[in-house]
């Protein structure tokens, strides 16, 4: 347990602050499900319109340092590189 004050108010800060990065991973892993289900629906236009959605998310999650940069660069990568797969066909 704390001993001092700040040590007490530095674990109710890290509690808070990791309810809200939890809270914002949750949001994120929502965005990308839908683009991963409109991939499997075979919805290209759908998809797409997810994609978009999506990648104003995750890059909010880098700024905000929940993820990192190159995480976010690999994940959009590849969905990106599906949606085009699903157009192109």
């Amino acid at each position: 347990m704390a001993n001092h004050k700040s040590a007490e108010k530095r674990i109710r800060r890290n509690a808070f602050r990791a309810t809200v990065n939890h809270a914002r991973l949750s949001r994120i892993r929502t965005y990308v499900k839908k683009v991963e289900l409109a991939i499997q629906g075979g919805d290209a236009s759908a998809a797409s319109a997810a994609l978009k959605a999506a990648q104003p998310e995750l890059q909010r999650g880098v700024s905000k340092g929940v993820l990192h940069r190159n995480t976010v660069a690999r994940k959009i990568s590849r969905l990106s590189k599906r949606v085009r797969g699903l157009s192109a066909s």
